[in-house]
């Protein structure tokens, strides 16, 4: 979008179709409280952008500034608010940390455990499923071609330079290429030997049945993240519960993952299964005139891990009491990719000239998009860019400096 209304010619490639994948299957929220400092420049212009993206757009995207909430069950985790209050100080948010009473007032919710919260007021949230095909609706408008059910097997290169983007319909000639594949992303470039290190994790979601209005803001508690939905009921997921199955991946990027994963030992559900054998067949590179891994799975649809759901059932009901009962009707899951700092990953391959990634969002992708579709684009086009990339750069990873994870999944 952001490309197209510069006027540079801009195609984009989608293997299955517009928000298939984590665009469209995650919680919704547009969010500056408790992100990565390096995150919180492009956070802080995509909240902005979200603020006037409707009338931008000219479609309803269910984007509301209500607030944010994280409750401390801990005198720890109060305390880590705490300290946070000091990256919001420097980034002029107006963040605070509040008392469990005052939580009361804000929220009609069962908090015995609950010592004080942090809350965002200038945040709020957005659905998924409405605001990508938007965003791409509003981009052919400006000139783009949208290309669905069309993958993209590979890159042709000239003297180390891209020269076409090779898809299962055909070539595309240029010089500049973006791969921000989600997922797929590790995988395909490794295919043009660029390692680009990323796991996978799976979060199970679910929505209620239109209710009564007890929360009007997005709201993390370690049982149950909640939010309020523009059908009228509630987009629910676990608050402490990702699933990471075992894959090749795994263990080759193992150490430059070891403080991601150590980080998230409370939250991550580790196991093998049937992903491993998956990722293990997929071959490390692939004719470019035969049908490649990406044309055979058009949508990465994982399975909704069913104790999950449960435990999201029990859970709703113990700290919302008013909606016992109430009927889930919908659930499903998507994959997270991640990065070993839990933070994007942006910029030019060192090996290839004009090949770009933009992977690695960790969870915080939805949020943040628009601001970084922004900075991307001028990255793309040489314009004077006001966001610094350089910390989402993917020589990070392999030129010593430290591994440092600012945030959570």
């Amino acid at each position: 979008w952001f490309l197209a209304r510069q006027g540079v010619k801009v195609v984009l490639c989608e293997k299955g179709y517009i928000a298939g994948e984590q665009s469209g299957r995650n919680w919704g929220w547009v969010r500056q409280q408790g992100r990565d400092p390096r995150e919180l420049p492009m956070m802080i212009e995509s909240n902005r952008i979200f603020a006037n993206l409707e009338h931008e757009l000219g479609e309803n995207i269910g984007f509301r500034k209500s607030g944010c909430l994280y409750t401390a069950t801990s005198e720890k985790d109060l305390q880590r608010y705490i300290d946070w209050l000091k990256i919001a100080e420097e980034f002029e948010l107006d963040t605070k940390v509040i008392d469990s009473r005052t939580l009361s007032g804000i929220v009609d919710g069962v908090w015995p455990d609950v010592c004080g919260a942090m809350y965002t007021l200038s945040d709020g949230f957005a659905e998924p499923h409405k605001t990508t095909p938007a965003i791409a609706r509003a981009a052919e408008r400006e000139g783009a071609t949208i290309l669905t059910s069309c993958a993209v097997r590979g890159i042709e290169s000239s003297a180390g330079r891209v020269s076409a983007v090779i898809t299962e319909h055909g070539s595309i000639r240029t010089s500049v290429a973006l791969c921000a594949a989600g997922a797929w992303t590790s995988i395909f470039c490794r295919s043009l030997d660029i390692s680009v290190p990323q796991l996978r994790v799976r979060g199970t979601v679910a929505r209620t049945e239109p209710v009564q209005k007890i929360v009007a803001c997005s709201l993390w508690h370690k049982r149950i993240g909640i939010r309020p939905r523009d059908d009228g009921g509630y987009t629910v997921a676990h608050g402490s519960i990702l699933d990471h199955e075992i894959t090749p991946s795994t263990f080759r990027y193992a150490t430059k993952f070891a403080k991601a994963l150590l980080q998230e030992l409370e939250v991550l559900r580790i196991r093998v299964g049937k992903e491993f054998l998956k990722e293990w067949s997929i071959p490390r590179k692939w004719p470019l005139d035969k049908p490649s891994p990406f044309e055979k799975v058009r949508v990465l649809d994982p399975e909704p891990n069913q104790d999950v759901l449960k435990e999201i059932r029990i859970n709703l009901d113990d700290v919302f009491p008013q909606l016992n009962g109430v009927e889930i009707t919908e659930s499903w899951a998507g994959m997270v990719e991640t990065s070993p700092d839990v933070v994007p990953i942006i910029g030019e391959a060192e090996n290839l000239s004009g090949f770009n990634v933009a992977t690695g969002f960790s969870g915080h992708g939805f949020g943040i998009g628009p601001g970084a579709g922004k900075a991307i684009a001028a990255m793309l086009t040489g314009i004077d860019n006001p966001i610094d990339l350089s910390p989402f750069r993917l020589t990070r990873f392999f030129d010593g400096t430290p591994i440092r994870p600012g945030s959570s999944i």
